[in-house]
C-alpha cells in the first residue's frame, strides 16, 4: 500500500477530473485553508498538501498548475477535484468531468528570483563627503563621474569651505506646521 502511494505521487496519473461547485466557496478544506472558487487549488488523494500538479485536459490539451489544499474525490474512477477557476482554464465547465492527466509540477523557486552570481557587485562604502554651494551635505559615490566630483571637492577646498559633515555651518531650514484641530458637534436625537 505505502509503495503504490509514493509511486503515485511521482508518476503521472491519467483519469476522470470533476470541480467544486461555486457553492463550495468558504468551505474548509482538509488542509486547514478555506476554499474559494477563483483559487488555483485542487483535491487529491494521496499528493501531499502545497503540492503542485500540472493537470492537462486529454481532449484539448488546455493545461493549469494548481496546488493540493484538499482531499479527494471520493467517487469511483476520479483522480482529482479542481476548482471552478481551474477547470475553466482547462475548458471543462459545460462537460463536467473530463480526461485529465496529471503530474507533479517541478517546484524551482521563485520565478523572479535572480542568481547572485549574475548581479553587478556595488560597493556603497567608498565615497566623498562634500558640501553644496548652498551649505548642505552631499554625498558623491564613486562611479564614472569621479573626477568632476574631486573637481567640486576641491573647488570647495580652495574657496574655504568645508567637505567634513561636522563643520557644516548652514542647515536646511526647518519648517514646523501648525495642527488644526476641528470640533464636531453631535445632535442630539
Amino acid at each position: 500500500m505505502l509503495f503504490t502511494a509514493l509511486l503515485c505521487t511521482y508518476s503521472q496519473q491519467r483519469g476522470k477530473a470533476s470541480y467544486y461547485s461555486k457553492r463550495a466557496t468558504g468551505a474548509k478544506t482538509s488542509s486547514g485553508t478555506l476554499l474559494h472558487n477563483d483559487s488555483l487549488v485542487c483535491a487529491h488523494r494521496t499528493h501531499p498538501f502545497g503540492t503542485k500538479l500540472l493537470v492537462r485536459n486529454l481532449t484539448n490539451d488546455k493545461e493549469v498548475i494548481v496546488t493540493v489544499v484538499d482531499r479527494g474525490p471520493y467517487k469511483k474512477g476520479r483522480i482529482i477535484d479542481l476548482t471552478y477557476a481551474a477547470a475553466e482554464q482547462l475548458g471543462m465547465i459545460n462537460k463536467g468531468v473530463v480526461a485529465v492527466e496529471v503530474s507533479v509540477y517541478p517546484d524551482k523557486g521563485v520565478p523572479y528570483a535572480l542568481d547572485p552570481e549574475s548581479l553587478p557587485e556595488i560597493d556603497l562604502e567608498e565615497h566623498e563627503n562634500a558640501t553644496t554651494d548652498e551649505g548642505y551635505n552631499a554625498v558623491w559615490i564613486k562611479s564614472q563621474q569621479k573626477n568632476e566630483t574631486k573637481e567640486l571637492a576641491q573647488n570647495l577646498i580652495k574657496e574655504g569651505k568645508s567637505t567634513k559633515s561636522s563643520e557644516v555651518k548652514k542647515t536646511q531650514p526647518t519648517t514646523t506646521k501648525k495642527k488644526s484641530t476641528t470640533i464636531t458637534k453631535k445632535k442630539r436625537r
